[in-house]
């Protein structure tokens, strides 16, 4: 990390009073946010009350309001960052840089438009604000860092630094504990020595990681991670499973996937389990024993679960389930799958619908799904590939009673929507690993890459890229931990974890389409790794929650 003293440019490159100047800015965002969130209410509701029909007429403005409310938490978590890092006098010139230009760059976009996408962009006037309100942005210290904070000199300056600093593990100091860099560091090397080499070979191969691969992650842990010592997990936090997942992804994104579903199984199973399911299952995901998968996606539902139609009905104590899911994630390979069906066949919504934790016998690549009453086919993707996407088809599936989730019939959606703040936690951990992998890259090619008698790096607007990855790598960070330590306090999350998915997908995707422009044509061959991460960053804003969902999601909740 950079903790130096004076550079030559340091004096005309980092404003003064930098943390007070951005602490007098966060009132009016604030108070940006109110007001918005005042209009739209008004824009959606109906008799008082917010009105589904009209939310979604005014889809632009709700999901605009999600938009703003992600950007003003994530500044208030830049500035908390900032604050304790300055308490800690760890609060360097690389750090300093970070917070400048986050700052100049978020309250510009808040002000001038926010890029919901790279196709749509959010403007106040959207969410019913004019310019006397807008004027509320117009005070000296919003002036200042809009004008004087995201400078092409600030950025140069940042990417001299990130040179100087290449062996650092993060781009600026991440804030968080020593133990959890103890973690980090872990990981990361294994994820150089064992990950990284062989990870563009799976992809272009398109093949499952190796059974080597999962045992040795299982004997580090991460299977076990957030499960409860009783049960022979770690019983460690959220927090930490943010950054193993952040550094296995950061080596490949299907490494730093495959925990996911066992954190979705165990979510579930803790939460909404019985005694006996809880202790038969949660020691077998903890070591990988068994390996999970989750059944919940139909052809025709989508994002929709509510209206799913795979039917489990009863046949004495046990139950037959009939039905189609796709999209479903490590298949073949698994042991057991978190499945979701209708039990109650009078019911057309989330409320007749039921979990289970339906075993099946893992299958090879001659015979992928060898279970009776249970058939499967590859879907081939773009990326995301290392665990391979299937389809399944289920006639007559037979599932235990036992294996009912917490013994009771119609709790499947709610038990599900329970795991939704750990899971998208993870998914945002997992953006920053590829947004990070995409820097990385970016960083060595643009060094190594010479044009017009000098590396690529010297050129402004390429710096400029690298500057503003680094950047929004670390507001999604902080973003992310933020949700984690909400999750670990006991407090409900759905909202932040929401919002650090959002961001972090998107921030994923702008580094590695960045990534790919630094490589030029280069970056369009196949055989360079940044092709792949390109692929890999694409589903971040469409797995777990689709961005248009979770800014519905958020927005509900804002206006609610």
């Amino acid at each position: 990390m950079a903790h130096d003293g004076q550079s030559p440019m340091r004096a005309a490159v980092i404003l003064e009073n930098l943390v007070e100047l951005t602490s007098a800015a966060l009132p009016s965002v604030d108070a940006i946010l109110e007001t918005a969130k005042d209009r739209v209410r008004t824009l959606v509701s109906q008799e008082g009350r917010v009105s589904g029909a009209l939310v979604e007429q005014h889809q632009t403005a709700a999901h605009g309001l999600a938009w703003l409310a992600t950007y003003a938490q994530a500044l208030r978590q830049m500035q908390k960052w900032a604050v304790s890092l300055q308490e800690q006098g760890r609060f360097g010139e690389t750090e300093q840089l970070l917070h400048q230009i986050a700052f100049g760059e978020y309250l510009w976009q808040i002000y001038g438009g926010i890029q919901m996408n790279q196709g749509e962009i959010l403007r106040l006037q959207d969410l019913g604000l004019d310019q006397s309100d807008m004027r509320a942005l117009m005070e000296p210290a919003i002036m200042t860092l809009t004008q004087g904070a995201n400078t092409q000199a600030a950025r140069t300056r940042l990417v001299e630094l990130m040179q100087e600093h290449s062996a650092d593990v993060t781009v600026g100091a991440s804030g968080l504990d020593e133990e959890l860099e103890m973690i980090r560091a872990q990981f990361r090397r294994y994820a150089v020595e064992k990950v990284e080499p062989f990870a563009h070979d799976w992809h272009l191969n398109d093949e499952l990681i190796p059974m080597e691969v999962v045992e040795e992650l299982a004997e580090m842990g991460v299977f076990g991670l957030t499960i409860p010592e009783e049960y022979g997990g770690f019983g460690l936090s959220k927090a930490s499973m943010c950054v193993v997942s952040e550094e296995l992804s950061r080596g490949y994104i299907g490494v730093g996937s495959l925990g996911t579903r066992s954190e979705i199984a165990a979510e579930l199973i803790i939460a909404g389990g019985t005694d006996a399911q809880k202790e038969k299952w949660l020691p077998r995901l903890a070591s990988a024993e068994t390996l999970p998968t989750a059944v919940f996606t139909e052809p025709n539902t989508g994002s929709d679960l509510g209206s799913l139609r795979t039917r489990a009905v009863k046949d004495g104590e046990d139950y037959r389930v009939t039905g189609n899911k796709t999209w479903i994630t490590h298949a073949a390979r698994t042991h057991v799958m978190t499945l979701l069906a209708r039990t109650d066949p009078n019911t057309t919504d989330y409320k007749g619908l039921s979990m289970f934790l339906a075993e099946k016998t893992p299958g090879d690549d001659k015979i992928p799904f060898p279970t009776e009453g249970m058939t499967g086919g590859e879907i081939e993707v773009l990326g995301y590939r290392g665990m391979k996407e299937y389809e399944l088809g289920f006639d007559n599936f037979h599932v235990k009673g036992e294996n009912l989730l917490g013994g009771e019939e119609g709790k499947g959606f709610k038990q599900l929507m329970e795991t939704f703040e750990s899971a998208r936690i993870q998914t945002a951990a997992r953006a920053i690993g590829v947004a990070q992998s995409a820097l990385d890259l970016s960083m060595q090619y643009a060094q190594d890459r010479k044009q017009f008698g000098k590396s690529l790096i010297q050129f402004p607007r390429v710096s400029g890229k690298l500057a503003m990855m680094a950047v929004e790598l670390m507001i999604a960070r902080q973003l992310t931990y933020f949700s984690a330590f909400e999750k670990d306090q006991g407090r409900r999350c759905d909202v932040e974890a929401g919002m650090a998915k959002l961001l972090g997908a998107r921030v994923a995707w702008a580094a590695a389409d960045n990534g790919l422009q630094i490589h030029g044509g280069n970056g369009f061959a196949l055989e360079y790794k940044i092709s792949r991460v390109l692929c890999d960053a694409r589903i971040l804003n469409i797995f777990e929650g689709a961005a248009e969902i979770q800014a519905q999601v958020i927005a509900r909740r804002l206006l609610g």
